[in-house]
């Protein structure tokens, strides 16, 4: 029987790191304008749909009664083809975002002499980092990029001490664009204890064209502290059916297994993400497409006297500071809806070819310029 005095209301709380967390803001729709045709350029997604065989794939429907293979046995030995790496260094999650989540919880958390682990990125990056970062009980230690958007990677090294355990490599960096280079990656590694788990974050890999960028398969090879995290949600648009993985050592992915969620990646996008790699110069046709869109509306920014960081994913960075929440608005009367970060600045996916087009008109005719790195 309680013993609670009735006229005292009890609530269930939440654990106390819940009010300390930055809240993820999704890209929002665009808003409808009479006369226009609205584009959503907020969310780092591809503007193209999946290649033809995976729309067969879905079509073809599965067992949607039945539990999907919880270890992905098709997907994983597709990509060991595709990658050559060995299927059993693969783990799959629902995206590269809880692929990532996998990797947290094994690797980073409060411990048993209740110091927390710490995990280094840098920042701005990715913003569901800080969010599951703290949610494993691990402090965040974020690095402020360089101006130029890049990585400040010997800042990274110096923070490291005898609390990090994981740190964290987004390239290309989102939402800034720049991507690192094997040379820098390669000094960074060496710099740091062989006991540091170095995550290199390759959602946008595909979309990359700089020469010496770092190639994350490659360290793995090179590195056991190594792990790579992809999707096959940008370059393959498959954002919806949720299917990320990661690559690792045995020695990591012996515990990765023991944390990650059954059934995360389902039959249906299990199927589709074979059915595009089974056809993926039809993938890297698309991407390219997009890439070529990138290029024009970079050339275009910058021949109106617009300065951004080096592009390599599907997005640009527009480092407009305390006027992002005006150019948002501006854009969102022209029916395109961008990606404001505070005062900071503005992340523009790479859409459809008329999406570009008009913002390009867009910044044209706005009288501001972002600020020079």
């Amino acid at each position: 029987m309680s013993n609670k005095n009735p006229a005292t209301p009890v609530k269930v709380q939440p654990r106390p790191v819940l009010d300390l967390l930055p809240k993820y803001a999704a890209g929002k729709p665009p808003t409808a304008v009479a006369g226009l045709t609205s584009y959503k350029m907020s969310s780092n997604e591809n503007p193209l749909p999946p290649v033809p065989a995976v729309m067969d794939a879905i079509r073809e429907g599965v067992d949607y009664n039945r539990y999907p293979d919880p270890l992905a046995t098709k997907l994983r030995e597709s990509l060991a083809g595709y990658l050559d790496v060995p299927a059993e260094d693969i783990v799959t999650g629902a995206g590269s975002l809880g692929a990532l989540t996998q990797i947290l919880q094994t690797f980073a958390g409060q411990n048993d002499d209740d110091v927390a682990d710490e995990v280094i990125y840098a920042w701005r990056s990715f913003e569901a980092y800080p969010i599951v970062v703290q949610t494993t009980g691990a402090d965040a230690v974020e690095i402020p990029n360089l101006p130029d958007g890049r990585h400040d990677l010997d800042a990274m090294a110096a923070a490291v001490n005898a609390q990090t355990s994981v740190v964290l490599l987004c390239t290309p960096n989102n939402p800034t664009g720049p991507a690192l280079t094997t040379v820098e990656v390669e000094k960074f590694i060496n710099s740091v204890p062989a006991n540091v788990l170095i995550v290199i974050d390759e959602a946008y890999n595909e979309f990359v064209r700089l020469e010496d960028a770092v190639d994350g398969i490659k360290m793995f090879r090179k590195y056991p502290n190594v792990v790579v995290l992809r999707t096959f949600s940008k370059a393959h648009s498959l954002a919806n059916l949720r299917v990320g993985y990661s690559i690792s050592h045995p020695s990591i992915t012996q515990y990765l297994r023991v944390i990650a969620t059954p059934f995360a990646v389902s039959s249906l996008a299990e199927k589709a993400a074979v059915a595009s790699i089974e056809n993926i110069d039809q993938v890297v046709e698309r991407v390219q497409h997009l890439v070529d869109e990138r290029t024009r509306v970079v050339e275009g920014l910058r021949a109106i006297g617009w300065e951004v960081p080096d592009a390599q994913g599907n997005f640009i960075w527009l480092n407009f500071g305390a006027d992002t929440p005006d150019f948002a608005r501006i854009a969102d009367e022209q029916a395109l809806s961008v990606r404001a970060f505070g005062n900071e600045g503005l992340r523009v996916s790479i859409g459809e070819e008329e999406a570009n087009t008009r913002f390009l008109e867009v910044c044209s005719n706005y009288p501001k310029r972002p600020a020079v790195s």
